[in-house]
């Protein structure tokens, strides 16, 4: 290889080109996801030390009062140790993971990607993104159809921020939004936040935030002070869901 060759490769032109290409992009959490990197080399040899892939979505952080979006890394894999790719040279690597129970489902504006990148030396760092609808499981789809049936209509799912009591593995924590449209609950609530936190495939914990609508001058002054919130915990199994919605419903009423 010549030295203007290498040169031309250290700054990205002719050289590697990356693709990931997936079996399926609907995957449920703690399913594996499964798929091959293809790769292409370019005009010159290169050598590359390493390939992996970056499971990544973007939430809400506070910085200097403001709110920004920020890129939130879920998880990274290391796909292949280090080889080195002659020149116009196309391999195909397979790959599978399993989806980290903890990766935010495709609700709303929460998107969910893989971005696949290959470090070579010395060169620009080659990636491709490919976005994934994460799609919940039985438990958590039973969880927001018992909610909809109980006259919950969703007004927004966001990531953002976690609170540092609320702060598990990653930084972040998505948040479904519900206002009561119809049903027992419309006139009694202002609005309903849910949190998943799962255990296990079979088992989730639920945080929820009830808001009473306040009443009169003392409804008034307790939304003024945020004493109008009631924030509860509650387990949720697989055997809950043929009464999943009469226990919700239950849970609620309480705090309404």
């Amino acid at each position: 290889m010549s030295f203007f060759n290498k040169m031309l490769a250290s700054v990205g032109i002719g050289s590697a080109k990356v693709d990931t290409k997936l079996e399926s992009d609907k995957v449920m959490p703690g399913n594996e996801v499964r798929g091959i990197v293809e790769i292409q080399g370019g005009n010159t040899e290169q050598h590359i030390s390493d390939i992996y892939l970056t499971l990544n979505t973007t939430y809400i952080k506070e910085s200097d009062d403001k709110k920004v979006n920020v890129t939130g890394q879920i998880e990274r894999y290391h796909i292949t140790e280090a080889f080195t790719l002659t020149a116009n040279e196309r391999r195909e690597i397979p790959f599978s993971f399993i989806l980290p129970l903890d990766t935010p489902l495709s609700y709303g504006r929460t998107k969910v990607w893989l971005a696949t990148g290959l470090d070579i030396k010395n060169a620009v760092d080659p990636t491709d993104k490919d976005y994934i609808t994460v799609i919940p499981n039985e438990l958590v789809n039973s969880v927001l159809h018992a909610v909809s049936n109980l006259g919950f209509r969703i007004r927004e799912v966001e990531c953002e921020q976690a609170p540092h009591r609320l702060r598990k593995r990653l930084p972040f924590i998505q948040e479904f939004e519900f206002v009561p449209t119809s049903g027992a609950f419309r006139g009694r609530l202002d609005e309903l936040e849910i949190v998943f936190f799962p255990v296990s495939q079979n088992q989730t914990e639920i945080l929820m935030q009830v808001d009473r609508k306040a009443r009169g001058l003392g409804g008034f002054l307790s939304e003024a002070l945020s004493m109008d919130e009631s924030n509860l915990r509650l387990m949720i199994h697989q055997s809950d869901i043929p009464n999943l919605q009469q226990k919700l419903q239950s849970v609620i009423a309480q705090y309404s």
